[in-house]
């Protein structure tokens, strides 16, 4: 049978969240366990025919271990982090790693040089809450359109950006960064996220070219059912594979069963056309999104953990570029389907001149929805230097599509 291929679903990534702490003498100690664990999970991955794609360590806010009393200061401090992530060797994996969230005025003023300096080693968040009265935090969401618009004219090309996020919602324990964050509070442990389009794609296709005949709603329970079986075939024998490895360092949380789609695998357009929708942005795409959010969240015996839910990250994804290229959706639909799924505004390029009273509305709207509907949703937008709405992207990131910027109304 076609889903039980293992090289349409792929692991996406291991994700370590550790604790650190002011004693700078235990970090080697601490980050060596944690990536030689996540090297050793990932060898019995490979083992039993999943590709595993990246390891991550995730940490507690940054102001709980690093030195941020001057910007030099917290730089020393990140570079012998750096220097020793850059001295393991973990099977030709990609090794990232994420500072956990910016808590405070100060922490947060010190992100858009430290992201400038580290990249895909400095990943980072800030968690915005909202009060009583249902009214968000605008000072931080001041503070972070800020540091959007600061990472857009100091790294090229505003490419940055990519390795920070807003949050509204978010709980800890989310794979994928650069939403992720751990709390020292909690105890140290490990999530496992995958790589699903390739999947979902073609048991569809196969369904399709033999189901040709069916009235829409049976064929949307048919399709609820085909690609939920799927998923579930493959959360059952990752959680076997876990299950069965010796390991008395870290606690296995959950599984965050998003498609998480890449440039590399299979677009998530491509699955909106097999579910019966023209192209992703036309009539039938909020029916679509909906159905999709009901099937990643159907998992059973495993912990649901992270988003869980439907990623539409813009640059990140081939077909979603292409779309607005072709103009097929707006940043204002975007956030419409998220209140039926998805991780919110993820990877979205905008005009390099956007106001900030502008970003800040953008986070606000964002923000709201997440609290009102309940869900996490997270705002990672690119400011595009010296370009205006309607024109291409040229990023030059391994990780990222070009696309046509979207208009900020």
């Amino acid at each position: 049978m076609i889903y039980q291929n293992k090289n349409l679903c792929k692991v996406r990534t291991v994700t370590i969240f550790l604790t650190l702490n002011k004693d700078k003498s235990t970090w080697k100690g601490e980050i060596l366990k944690a990536s030689q664990f996540c090297n050793d999970l990932s060898l019995r991955f490979i083992k039993n025919g999943y590709t595993v794609q990246s390891i991550r360590i995730v940490t507690n806010a940054f102001g709980e271990y690093l030195d941020t009393s001057s910007l030099e200061k917290a730089k020393e401090d990140l570079q012998y982090i750096s220097n020793l992530l850059n001295s393991l060797y973990v099977q030709n994996l990609r090794i990232r790693f994420a500072i956990g969230e910016a808590k405070t005025k100060e922490e947060i003023t010190l992100l858009p040089e430290l992201i400038r300096d580290f990249g895909d080693l400095c990943n980072a968040c800030v968690n915005v809450e909202m009060d009583e009265f249902g009214v968000l935090d605008n000072e931080l969401i001041n503070l972070s359109s800020k540091v959007v618009e600061k990472i857009s004219k100091i790294t090229p090309r505003g490419e940055g950006n990519f390795n920070f996020t807003v949050n509204f919602n978010c709980k800890p324990l989310i794979p994928y960064f650069p939403a992720s964050y751990h709390n020292s509070s909690d105890e140290n442990c490990f999530v496992v996220g995958l790589e699903t389009p390739d999947l979902l794609v073609e048991v569809l296709k196969e369904f399709n070219a033999t189901c040709k005949d069916l009235k829409h709603n049976e064929k949307f329970k048919n399709y609820y059912e085909i690609m939920s079986h799927a998923l579930q075939y493959h959360v059952d024998n990752i959680k076997n594979i876990i299950d069965g490895f010796d390991n008395d360092s870290f606690v296995f949380r959950g599984i965050d069963s998003s498609a998480a789609p890449s440039k590399n695998c299979s677009s998530m357009c491509e699955v909106y056309e097999e579910l019966g929708v023209e192209y992703f942005g036309a009539s039938g795409s909020v029916e679509a999104s909906s159905l999709l959010t009901k099937v990643f969240k159907s998992l059973k015996n495993i912990e649901l953990v992270g988003f869980s839910g439907l990623m539409l990250a813009v640059t990140e994804d081939m077909g979603l570029a292409n779309g607005t290229i072709k103009d097929q959706y707006d940043l204002r639909s975007l956030l419409t389907y998220s209140s039926v799924c998805g991780i919110g505004l993820d990877t979205v390029p905008i005009p390099g001149n956007v106001r900030q009273e502008k970003l800040n509305a953008i986070m606000r709207d964002t923000g709201t929805m997440a609290f009102r509907l309940n869900k996490p949703l997270t705002v990672r937008v690119f400011p595009v230097p010296n370009k205006k709405a309607g024109d291409m992207t040229a990023f030059e990131s391994d990780d990222l599509c070009n696309c046509k910027i979207l208009e900020v109304r």
